[in-house]
């Protein structure tokens, strides 16, 4: 899929966006909705799609080893459970993983990039290594979105040596009852928000492989399940 323009066009959007220094999604009223939609993830044994890495990497991941990835940035509360598979032995649990992952803040921010005060931060970026379940368990918050982009989270998996094993990406369910419709893109809404039909990374995803499992409630916080398999 030819990306370039599509990324080219994020990241001058990125840079040149006015900068909101804190999001009030904690302020508002507490929704007693909970969120019930799933999605498929990796229900059979393949690789997990390749996607691309940025336009907002972390620029030394190795330094964020923390399982509490929020630095005190103000948004919904999500507990995030990521298993990691090998290919090469029946999608079996793959243990000593290296998984990082990163995403934008409630505004659509991303630390490390755009203004002078975002650059100095390193918020919602971190780093641990699967257990002898595969698992990896971060405390973050429910991201929020930006132009041209469906809700998601970034993910680079490497093996225990530090060989990169895959870059891919985390969408969420959309619809009636879904997280992404009961957080409702916290205080700018959703006009403008770009579904994950119409996303450049997941319009192609027909299988659903990277739509997580995502449930909970604004009042009791979110819960995400994801399994992504690697060829270890």
């Amino acid at each position: 899929m030819e990306r370039k323009g599509f990324l080219k066009s994020l990241l001058v959007a990125a840079v040149s966006a006015p900068v909101i220094l804190e999001a009030c999604g904690k302020d508002a009223v507490p929704s007693t909705e909970t969120a019930t939609n799933t999605g498929s993830g990796s229900t059979t044994c393949a690789v997990a799609p390749t996607e691309t890495e940025g336009p907002f990497p972390t620029h030394s991941p190795g330094s964020y080893n923390r399982s509490d990835i929020r630095d005190g940035r103000s948004g919904y509360d999500m507990t995030a459970k990521i298993t990691i598979g090998n290919v090469n032995n029946s999608c079996a649990a793959l243990a000593g993983a290296i998984v990082d992952i990163w995403h934008c803040d409630a505004q659509g921010n991303y630390s490390e990039y755009g203004s002078s005060n975002l650059q100095a931060a390193h918020f919602l970026r971190g780093r641990q290594v699967t257990d002898a379940n595969g698992l990896v368990t971060f405390t973050t918050i429910f991201p929020g979105w930006y132009s041209g982009r469906a809700t998601h989270i970034h993910v680079h998996i490497y093996d225990s040596t530090g060989k990169s094993l895959k870059v891919t990406q985390i969408a969420f369910p959309e619809g009636s009852g879904s997280a992404v419709s009961i957080v409702n893109g916290y205080d700018k809404g959703m006009s403008g928000y770009t579904s994950n039909a119409n996303d450049g990374i997941f319009r192609d995803d027909r299988s659903g492989a990277e739509i997580a499992t995502v449930s909970g409630s604004i009042a009791d916080g979110f819960q995400l399940a994801m399994k992504i398999n690697v060829a270890g």
